[in-house]
């Protein structure tokens, strides 16, 4: 992408090192000079900010620990079995396939965290993100063996599904890095048969392809059953030379079907695919062969998928330092803060052109640009009136009218209840913002920076608005409810007090950020000083130019393209 300042980082988010790379060269000028620089009132050395400081350090710190755990996979003994095997391990293929020093955000590491009792999972099993190969932006998908064989748990699928989505949102082409042993046989009913099961990741394979969305498969170990049509989907695949294995059926199931004696390497290894099937297409050595010749690959695409484009202005580095958000936001989300402290803390130059400041103030609004790349910011500074639904609304048919991407920085109670709220018309104000967030016909980012409760969940573009990504901070929560109101509601209903602590201690674990990111509610969970860097590269994945007019085809693929004619926003509740 576009960025002077950031560079890969194991595991794979991104830091600011902005002598390691040479500067960029943007034929534009800084046209944006016009928008205010947001002051800061911020005292560092106030209690109030050390303290929140202080707990924002911890939950970061578990994080980091969380994280570091996840990227030793299955351990240490897993990591043994493969290296004397002469393979590499998962992260070490990753890491040659990638540009060096090149950006590369990993999605939602630690999916399927204490998700299966008595299961250790990792990852889900699978690594995904988006880095740069041979100068492509590519959509990387990476079995690791280490973890359960590389086999299919439900949320391993879904994981799967989730980076192909994003893959085809913008026509980033897709590495398979392949080995796996197919479906989780325990969990074959929420694996195998259902519409967003196992058979999508290759229905997805195939519709991209048609989509003129390159799919590039390495097979260095095992790839049976299911796992067979990833290499077979693809448009163009690798196989390392006695270790990589395709075959609808291992030697067992073989002579269990047919009688027929048979050794892997026979029935579905490299050389014979190679020379005899004709199912795989390249021949490798070993596994660092086959990912130079993947490499290769990708350095031959042409246009296929699309073309970055560079970012309309000079970016600028904020004015106040990133490290500061710990001590402006905290853990307890009943303390306030003003949100733009974060936004000065993320845009570029600190630089803001506030849109309707002194109506609907519970609600910010306003221009700014992240890494070189415009965007229209919509942020919370409390709960949702009619007249902040209504600003909300007004400006995102402004970002649609104009093309601008949205970005929506969270942390949101819902929407004012009450009987003068309803009077006032809330429900439909309501709607109003909850239909422009839905049908608007730009790219949309979130960031959880705090709450995000109700249906102010929906107003600010949750996952089931369809954001091109959302990520949460450590310190978010994701509810019906805050487990505060939730306690006082079933007081009204319930007179057994136990009940009463049980439940909201039960809704307090499920509305962590670590029981979202665990079921891919989000992308991952991001560190407050990442997010500037992280929101560039989706804004960056945003503004690229698809290279293929097939992906204008209406193909039953929605959200393929971003071509800004637009579907309008039905019909609003006046």
């Amino acid at each position: 992408m576009y960025y002077s300042q950031v560079l890969l980082r194991q595991p794979g988010l991104w830091t600011c090192l902005s002598k390691r790379l040479p500067p960029l060269t943007v034929h534009r000028t800084r046209s944006y000079h016009a928008a205010s620089i947001l002051p800061s009132l911020v005292s560092p050395s106030s209690p109030d900010f050390q303290a929140r400081a202080k707990a924002m350090d911890q939950v970061v710190a578990d994080l980091d620990e969380k994280l570091a755990a996840a990227r030793e996979g299955g351990g240490t003994k897993a990591a043994e079995r493969m290296r004397s095997k002469g393979k590499k391990l998962p992260r070490e293929r990753l890491a040659l396939l990638l540009d060096p020093h090149s950006p590369f955000l990993e999605l939602s590491p630690l999916a399927a965290h204490e998700v299966y009792p008595g299961e250790f999972l990792p990852g889900a099993g699978i690594i995904t993100g988006i880095g740069r190969i041979s100068g492509r932006e590519c959509v990387v998908v990476v079995n690791d063996a280490t973890v359960k064989g590389g086999s299919y748990y439900p949320l391993t699928v879904k994981k799967h599904l989730r980076a192909q989505e994003i893959a085809r949102e913008h026509g980033l082409p897709c590495v398979y890095v392949v080995e796996s042993g197919g479906a989780a046989l325990p969990h074959q009913a929420n694996v195998f048969p259902d519409k967003e099961h196992f058979g999508r990741i290759f229905y997805n394979m195939a519709q991209m392809s048609a989509l003129g969305i390159p799919q590039i498969a390495i097979v260095h170990g095992i790839s049976v059953a299911g796992g067979a049509y990833v290499p077979a989907m693809a448009d163009e695949n690798i196989i390392v030379r006695e270790q990589g294995r395709i075959f609808l059926a291992g030697p067992p199931l073989v002579k269990a079907a047919t009688g027929e004696d048979v050794d892997e390497e026979t029935l579905g290894g490299g050389l014979m695919h190679s020379s005899e099937s004709g199912v795989t297409d390249h021949l490798a050595r070993d596994d660092e062969h086959a990912i130079a010749i993947a490499r290769g690959i990708v350095s031959d695409l042409g246009y296929a998928g699309g073309r970055e484009v560079a970012p309309s202005v000079v970016p600028e580095d904020p004015l106040y330092s990133a490290a500061e958000l710990h001590g402006i936001v905290g853990t307890d989300l009943r303390q306030q803060f003003d949100i733009r402290e974060v936004i000065a803390r993320v845009v570029d130059g600190s630089r803001f052109r506030e849109f309707k400041k002194e109506y609907g103030q519970t609600i910010v609004t306003g221009f700014a640009h992240v890494h070189g790349f415009p965007v229209g910011i919509i942020a919370n500074n409390g709960i949702l009136f009619s007249p902040s639904a209504l600003k909300a609304t007004h400006f995102i048919q402004l970002c649609s009218q104009r093309q601008i991407p949205l970005l929506f920085l969270v942390n949101v109670t819902g929407y004012m209840v009450g009987s003068k709220a309803e009077k006032g018309g809330i429900a439909k104000d309501g709607a109003k913002m909850v239909r422009a967030v839905a049908c608007v016909d730009v790219p949309k980012l979130t960031v959880i920076v705090g709450g995000s409760f109700g249906a102010g969940n929906y107003g600010m573009a949750g996952r089931a608005y369809s954001p091109r990504f959302l990520w949460m901070w450590p310190n978010a929560k994701v509810s019906v409810m805050g487990s505060g109101q939730l306690s006082q509601v079933m007081q009204s209903v319930s007179r057994d007090p136990s009940q009463h602590a049980s439940l909201k201690a039960e809704i307090e674990a499920q509305s962590s950020s670590l029981f979202a990111t665990a079921r891919l509610w989000d992308d991952g969970i991001i560190k407050p000083t990442e997010t500037r860097d992280v929101v560039g590269l989706g804004l960056a994945l945003a503004a690229r130019q698809r290279g293929c007019t097939r992906l204008s085809h209406p193909s039953g693929l929605s959200g393929v393209t971003w071509d800004g004619e637009g579907r309008g926003f039905g019909v609003y509740r006046m």
